[in-house]
């Protein structure tokens, strides 16, 4: 029995605030000049989960030889209710598309079991927008790939 294909659709899970901290830069690798960020808090909301951004994670910036970016963050939220949700977000950042800053991630979320394990069952998808230098911050937001 063949099931018909589904295009995939997107369903918002969460805007985070994500406040950082400068960028130090690490030197230049055969792929191209690294940096890294502190995350140092924020804040997510969402229709089915919020709470604050812990301190003490980070992002790992690549910018490659072709002007692109590439980003490596790991970090970790706690909901309202306790849990923790472990977010690993990878970036591709393009600056100068034809269409405008291009900016979308594949986010790994991991959560303890209980009321937040459909987050380990899922795919999600996320953009991220600096909001500096209004604060030192970035939004991301995130989508569940159905």
């Amino acid at each position: 029995m063949n099931t018909p294909e589904r295009q995939p659709q997107l369903e918002h899970i969460y805007d985070a605030v994500v406040d950082i901290g400068i960028r130090r830069e690490l030197g230049l690798s055969p792929l191209g000049l690294r940096f890294m960020i502190d995350i140092v808090g924020g804040t997510f909301e969402g229709p089915r989960l919020r709470g604050r951004v812990l301190p003490g994670g980070a992002d790992r910036q690549l910018l490659r030889s072709d002007g692109m970016k590439e980003l490596d963050a790991l970090y970790e939220m706690q909901t309202d209710d306790g849990a923790i949700i472990t977010v690993h977000n990878r970036v591709l950042i393009d600056e100068v598309a034809p269409q405008g800053r291009y900016a979308r991630s594949i986010v790994r979320l991991t959560a303890p079991d209980g009321s937040y394990a459909w987050l380990n069952r899922r795919v999600f998808v996320g953009t991220l927008t600096p909001m500096m230098p209004a604060r030192q911050a970035v939004k991301i937001a995130v989508y569940l790939l159905h």
